[in-house]
């Protein structure tokens, strides 16, 4: 795991990147405790095989019963964040955003809008790809084939400190979405950069990891910030 500190005004937010996928129940407690706390983070990070159910969740939406996916080693977690069923694998970049809105007089849609911004910038940097948002279905999706999802969102606002946040398809096979309807769509419908024929090494997702730290950070601080190692 690689972490750096940024700190102005005496409020900082630390970034980690942990290396080894890490189980899903793990960061939920690692969130209550950072809002608890009120302790800013971002966590740069991938799960083992797991499938979540939002606050809004449709059974209908859940193709494999609980047997089925504990056989295929995929853990089920029903969860605080909006939305209906997503899924994560390893191969994934998830960014978990851990901030305090209230502190930082930052409107919930503002910090929505920024995070997909600069997610678009650094996938259009790293892999030339153009991303696309839809209003009627949080995520981001190919600008020539807008049917087709790359990254999904999900993100817990209470007491005006955010929690979990977003997922982007690299290298993961989809064996966890084809056991759903993630956010009642077909799960043929997902793509991932190495669906696509670009590469989807680890460079490549540490590239995307330091670009979207360090815009993230230096727009919160109005400063270029420096970025993991």
């Amino acid at each position: 795991m690689t972490s750096s500190s940024f700190s102005i005004n005496n409020t900082s937010v630390q970034a980690f990147s942990l290396k080894n996928p890490l189980p899903y129940e793990d960061y939920v407690r690692f969130q209550e405790k950072s809002r608890a706390k009120r302790r800013e983070s971002i966590l740069f990070l991938e799960h083992p095989l797991t499938i979540t159910g939002g606050i809004n969740y449709n059974i209908d939406n859940l193709l494999r019963n609980e047997d089925f996916l504990s056989e295929n080693g995929i853990s089920l977690q029903y969860i605080k964040r909006g939305g209906d069923y997503t899924a994560h694998e390893p191969g994934q970049i998830v960014t978990y955003i851990h901030l305090d809105l209230k502190k930082r007089e930052i409107s919930i849609s503002d910090f929505l809008d920024l995070v997909l911004e600069i997610a678009i910038h650094a996938t259009k940097e790293v892999w030339g790809l153009t991303l696309v948002k839809n209003p009627n279905a949080p995520g981001l999706y190919l600008s020539d084939s807008p049917n087709r999802k790359i990254l999904s969102m999900g993100v817990l606002f209470k007491s005006w400190f955010t929690s979990y946040g977003i997922a982007l398809n690299v290298s993961n096979d989809f064996s966890a979405f084809q056991c759903i309807h993630p956010c009642g769509q077909d799960w043929r419908s997902m793509v991932s950069v190495a669906g696509l024929g670009l590469d989807s090494g680890e460079e490549k997702k540490r590239e995307w990891s330091r670009l979207f730290q360090s815009e993230f950070l230096g727009h919160l601080y109005g400063f270029n910030s420096k970025i993991l190692t």
